[in-house]
């Protein structure tokens, strides 16, 4: 009965998140959804800047301080194993639905493309991103990292295997395609307005933190491979290829 009711809370957190994460693609891409990042009546703008700012800061302290294994192993002993990578997506699930229902617009326009192709090109860019994104999650495990593994793992009471560090496909020319995969969305827009910049300013500067706390993490958990992996491949950009014999080079990973 415990396993089933794992079960059954993994399928609600991971449907809650699709739902969130629909609705991001329409919230940041102003379009198809009741409320989007420009949608609906401007207030004050120092009172629109504080509550926009606050609702950011909450999504990053969330997801922040509870992707950190300190709060894990602290965590785990409230709630079952099992379901804490679940809990987890359902938190940082709930905190982008409230960060959409109480953003404030800004409408200042900041710039407007108006170019055919130019406009093409960025919508273009925008859809890629989300693609990658998709994409970047299943070369992981999909859904181990949105919590589906944990809790059918726990129904059928197997032990899920140790972390084991791999490259696959766009890992080996890019440590963080999810993060990318995030700019390229939340910068790629034919008409950015004041709200929309703070927003991807604002979340640019989260992902950057977040990949030094997350980096850290895994070079204690792999040691000197993930150190070597970070020496190798580009952190969001890949790396020029350094020509053969140059001994400048780093030693390929293992």
């Amino acid at each position: 009965m415990a396993g089933l009711l794992a079960v059954l809370y993994g399928i609600g957190a991971y449907a809650v998140f699709l739902v969130s994460l629909l609705y991001a693609i329409g919230f940041v891409g102003d379009f198809g959804v009741p409320k989007t990042i420009d949608s609906g009546p401007a207030g004050p703008l120092v009172e629109s800047l504080i509550v926009d700012v606050l609702l950011l800061g909450l999504f990053a302290v969330q997801h922040s301080v509870m992707a950190r294994p300190a709060f894990k192993r602290w965590w785990t002993r409230l709630v079952p194993r099992s379901v804490e990578r679940s809990t987890y997506v359902l938190f940082a699930s709930l905190v982008l639905v409230a960060l959409y229902v109480h953003w404030r617009p800004i409408p200042e326009s900041i710039w407007t493309v108006q170019d055919p192709i130019a406009v093409a090109v960025l919508t273009a860019i925008f859809w890629s991103g989300w693609g990658l994104l998709l994409l970047s999650t299943f070369l992981l495990s999909h859904f181990e990292l949105f919590g589906l593994k944990q809790v059918f793992a726990r129904l059928l009471n197997r032990d899920l295997p140790a972390p084991q560090f791999h490259t696959p496909l766009l890992y080996r020319h890019v440590r963080h395609p999810i993060y990318l995969s995030f700019l390229l969305t939340f910068w790629s827009t034919p008409v950015m307005t004041a709200g929309h910049l703070l927003f991807a300013a604002a979340t640019t500067g989260y992902i950057l933190i977040a990949i030094q706390l997350e980096e850290r993490d895994l070079i204690a958990l792999f040691g000197e491979r993930y150190r070597r992996y970070r020496r190798e491949v580009g952190m969001l950009l890949p790396l020029p290829r350094r020509r053969a014999g140059d001994s400048s080079a780093p030693h390929s990973a293992d």
